[in-house]
């Protein structure tokens, strides 16, 4: 089958034609129809983060397809069902599986990571975790479920505990962050989206932010912040993930306000303790999404409370799949999708 292989760490991807895997008890393998370019892969690629499997390694874990073939015993899908391959395969028998926090399960599997993903033609994954999708959502943008969608969801809804009337800011409107954006509107939040890039802010009203503001155009984004809402956000999502933008995102909290901490660093961020203790605020860590959770996010996409037109901004075959790269290192649209 055709993959796109990373070779080494730091190396461009490579295409190339690998063994069509097959399914072993209790797997499914699945035609990939479509696969997310996320920023996650960007990590492999420029950023010297290794693969928990040491390459050559097939990238990818937003995986939409189509049930291809069954190894032995394998259960809940049937050849031929449209399905979302979750990003992360919980070993759903620790005590945090056990207790429903299965997406910070210590054997997990991340697809793209610990396995082979779905930049190829074909991937195998445990058929017990895969996720039927409605025949109302188009499976090549369906595909952004599997973790820019599910990946904010848990953040605003489990996580930061969004309610409704609540005051929200997202920082950083990229493919995580609008859609932190819609949940935290869909929660019945108020949202103030903040991005650098004007184009971004603009979708961010389209899909529920009340208000926007560019750091840019702005001496203080806390204190901007509070000339719109006089006390501060109630919860701020950061979706970006430095030690800037963290500090921006604390600025912006009212008291016994919560912070929740979606974007990835490698960098450590400082805070001021005295302020977080005597202001009561929450520091909030969010990875991924709950297993359970997923059929409530596709549920919202079937019903049309959560767009994914305006988030998939690009589509590319997987010929071409270092332009798909070469987009999001430009910051530019949200998310672009392979198709092999």
């Amino acid at each position: 089958m055709r993959a796109a292989v990373l070779p080494a760490l730091g190396e461009k991807l490579r295409l190339a034609e690998i063994p069509k895997p097959e399914p072993g008890p209790g797997e499914a393998r699945v035609a990939v129809i479509a696969c997310g370019f996320c920023h996650t892969d960007l990590h492999y690629l420029d950023h010297g983060v290794a693969t928990a499997k040491a390459p050559p390694i097939v990238l990818g874990h937003e995986i939409s397809g189509r049930v291809d073939a069954l190894g032995p015993a394998a259960e809940g899908v049937a050849i031929g069902d449209r399905v979302l391959v979750p990003a992360v395969l919980p070993c759903g028998s620790c005590e945090y599986c056990r207790t429903g926090r299965e997406n910070i399960c210590p054997k997990m599997r991340m697809v793209g990571n610990h396995i082979d993903g779905g930049f190829a033609e074909f991937v195998v994954v445990p058929a017990k975790d895969l996720i039927r999708l409605p025949s109302e959502i188009d499976p090549v943008t369906g595909c952004v479920i599997s973790d820019a969608l599910t990946t904010p969801y848990h953040a605003v809804v489990n996580r930061a505990q969004v309610r409704a009337g609540e005051r929200v800011v997202v920082v950083g409107c990229g493919g995580v962050g609008i859609n932190a954006v819609q949940f935290a509107r869909v929660a019945g939040a108020e949202v103030i989206a903040v991005d650098l890039n004007d184009r971004k802010l603009e979708v961010a009203r389209t899909l529920g932010a009340t208000e926007t503001v560019n750091p840019t155009r702005v001496d203080d984004v806390g204190k901007a912040v509070r000339k719109l809402w006089v006390d501060g956000a109630d919860a701020t999502i950061e979706a970006v993930g430095s030690p800037t933008t963290i500090a921006t995102a604390f600025s912006t909290l009212r008291r016994g306000g919560r912070l929740c901490l979606l974007g990835y660093s490698s960098a450590p961020a400082v805070l001021p303790a005295p302020r977080v203790m005597f202001l009561e605020y929450s520091v909030i860590g969010s990875l991924g999404c709950r297993p359970g959770d997923y059929p409530r996010v596709v549920e919202l996409v079937r019903q049309g409370r959560v767009r994914l037109d305006p988030v998939v901004t690009g589509r590319v075959p997987l010929e071409e799949i270092e332009s798909a790269a070469a987009l999001l290192r430009k910051g530019e649209g949200f998310r672009t999708v392979v198709q092999p």
